[in-house]
């Protein structure tokens, strides 16, 4: 498996099942210009080009290309967390971006209000030389004690609006979304300070009802951080935050197809629920990529066994040790389609944190970022374009 930059030049990959906007095309191929693509088509009506990739050649029969996976939600990787530094993002993404990430927001845990501040700067700084990151996600510390998970009680707070605004000035316009339990005081004029300011508010790690729920995606929550996880489930006689997310079109539910976060069955019936609007993500912590053992995940000890991270002190499920093709591969196990699985990697994403214009997609003048998977969509090739125009 290699990783290039599609930056310069000129490059197709031809004889591939083309996976994009909620399509296969068989016997596709995709042209990319300087970093951007330039053309679609089937067969073999295509220019020469500085580089050329069979696909078949390289990643067997049936070989797939899609656009780069997005990943909204993920702590670290390669034993590196997020929240230690530039260096330590630099080193969880190059694990992440084998397995064909080719972009990501970085989340940052519950901390202390200045570091939080601290490293939502540190993102917008590293942004300035590191195209693959898309900004920021405060998960924290806005959250519910009683729904806390992985995240430090001790530290959470209701979301006063000097404390939202000081935190979403520190990242100089980069979060890209914040999560938010509503119930909590404050709870919807925080939502509506967060969105003001051109970030997504996800309604997370909460107690919300149905009601509660509906009242934060109509004040303009668009996300729902890791359906199911964190949050009040479905009852037959109280639906809960999920079933109230389902049935907003205006909302991304978020789900974790690693097999311990949500059952194959509870993966098919997101899907199943809101089509077009489901987002794998990774939330994927240090020891993605790694090895089991002791990790640190902000002020959370936790221990990972058989690639299962919890939280030393309650036993909760810390983070995961998930990558996106991994996420792929399960969801398909699942039941879901291949075009909708790649989607749920790719384009609603994007669109949750409004780069979907540029990223996403292999439709002529989105950024070049593409993976090549074999039949058993395992990573073959990635190729990563330059910084997205938005």
């Amino acid at each position: 498996m290699s990783i290039l930059s599609s930056a310069t030049g000129s490059l197709v990959v031809h004889s591939a099942r083309v996976v994009d906007g909620g399509r296969v095309v068989d016997d596709g191929w995709v042209r990319i210009v300087d970093g951007r693509v330039a053309a679609r088509g089937t067969g073999g009506d295509w220019e020469p080009a500085d580089e050329v990739v069979d696909a078949a050649a390289v990643a067997g029969p049936d070989a797939v290309v899609t656009p780069g996976f997005i990943d909204i939600h993920g702590h670290g990787g390669a034993g590196a967390a997020y929240d230690d530094g530039a260096e330590a993002i630099r080193t969880g993404r190059a694990l992440h971006r084998a397995h064909g990430t080719t972009r990501a927001v970085v989340s940052l845990v519950t901390a202390p209000l200045d570091e939080l501040a601290r490293s939502a700067g540190a993102v917008a700084d590293l942004m300035e030389t590191d195209a693959d990151i898309l900004g920021s996600h405060l998960e924290g510390p806005f959250l519910d004690p009683g729904h806390h998970g992985a995240h430090e009680p001790s530290l959470l707070r209701p979301p006063v609006a000097g404390d939202v605004d000081r935190l979403l000035d520190a990242g100089r316009g980069t979060i890209r979304q914040v999560t938010v339990a509503p119930e909590l005081p404050g709870g919807l004029d925080a939502i509506r300070q967060i969105v003001a300011a051109g970030a997504a508010a996800a309604v997370g790690h909460t107690d919300a009802d149905a009601a509660m729920a509906v009242a934060a995606f109509e004040a303009g929550a668009t996300l729902l951080t890791h359906a199911f996880n964190a949050m009040p489930g479905i009852h037959h006689r109280a639906p809960g935050p999920v079933l109230a997310a389902a049935a907003d079109h205006r909302v991304v539910l978020e789900a974790i197809a690693d097999d311990v976060h949500l059952d194959p069955r509870v993966v098919k019936l997101v899907f199943d629920a809101a089509p077009g609007r489901v987002a794998l993500i990774t939330d994927a912590m240090a020891a993605a990529g790694s090895a089991d053992g002791h990790y640190d995940l902000g002020a959370v000890s936790v221990t990972v066994e058989n690639g299962v991270a919890r939280a030393d002190d309650t036993g909760s499920i810390a983070g995961s040790t998930l990558t996106q093709d991994s996420a792929l591969r399960r969801a398909v196990r699942a039941g879901v389609t291949l075009p909708e699985a790649v989607r749920a990697l790719t384009e609603t994403p994007a669109r949750a944190i409004g780069f979907g214009a540029v990223l996403g997609g292999l439709q002529p003048g989105m950024t070049g970022d593409a993976v090549l998977l074999d039949a058993e969509l395992r990573v073959a090739r990635v190729w990563v374009g330059p910084r997205p125009l938005v």
